[in-house]
């Protein structure tokens, strides 16, 4: 364990900023260069959200990088990053996309953004437990400028694996292509809120679906939506809508 914290520490210089605070979601209690403890509410893949927020004067780019710290066989998370004000939760990024440890999200042009002073970063990890592997993970996630680690956060999850299994979630919309209306019929969750947003990302509408819906489509323009379903706990699930006039 020495050897790999000597060969992390020698890539990056660490710093610590009292500028920047990190939160666990919306609560207010500082949590930066400190551990948060999680039980694992299920099996399937859970949410755990963090805002890191800039209150260093000036304007940011940060990176985000995970490592994992002592994480049990089997397991395994991804994690989206964006601006505070990105209405699609910013940029995802696959298990398979993170099987370097540490990873760190990419520098491409078309992933930084820019993080105003009063502003905040969005950082949402997701876990997913191996099934039968009851243990403690440890995770960290550094934010960095650079090549400069500025800040992190621990997150400690402890995972018993006798929690029972939820029903898997699955969304059907018929017709598609679609003219007049479309059906949307949802199995595995009682509710979840959802929007449709046409190809410039304009909100079309936004409610509540309970298991079905049906939505007039007769008024809307011939072209491509998305449909975006929130479900606690788990990555939005996006279906792609074409309406044909």
């Amino acid at each position: 364990m020495k050897k790999i914290y000597a060969i992390l520490f020698s890539l990056f210089v660490v710093t610590s900023y009292a500028q920047i605070t990190i939160n666990y979601d919306n609560q207010t209690e500082d949590i930066s260069g400190q551990t948060y403890n999680l039980v694992a509410p299920s099996y399937d893949g859970f949410d755990v959200p963090f805002h890191i927020n800039n209150e260093t004067g000036s304007t940011k780019q940060w990176r985000v990088t995970r490592y994992r710290v002592n994480v049990p066989e089997g397991w395994s998370d991804f994690l989206c990053w964006g601006h505070g004000t990105d209405p699609f939760g910013g940029t995802c990024f696959s298990s398979a996309q993170m099987n370097a440890n540490p990873w760190t999200s990419p520098a491409s042009q078309s992933i930084q953004f820019d993080v105003n002073n009063g502003e905040y970063a969005k950082l949402k990890a997701t876990i997913n437990p191996d099934d039968w592997v009851s243990g403690t993970a440890h995770y960290r996630y550094y934010i960095s400028e650079g090549n400069v680690y500025v800040d992190s956060v621990d997150l400690m999850i402890q995972f018993t694996a006798n929690v029972a299994p939820k029903e898997p979630i699955s969304v059907s919309i018929v017709p598609n292509p679609a003219t007049d209306f479309i059906q949307i019929s949802m199995n595995g969750i009682e509710s979840a809120s959802f929007k449709m947003v046409d190809a410039l990302g304009s909100t079309m509408i936004k409610e509540t679906i309970y298991s079905n819906k049906k939505i007039n489509t007769s008024d809307y323009k011939s072209g491509l939506y998305f449909i975006v379903f929130d479900i606690p706990g788990q990555k939005p699930i996006t279906r792609k809508v074409i309406i044909k006039h």
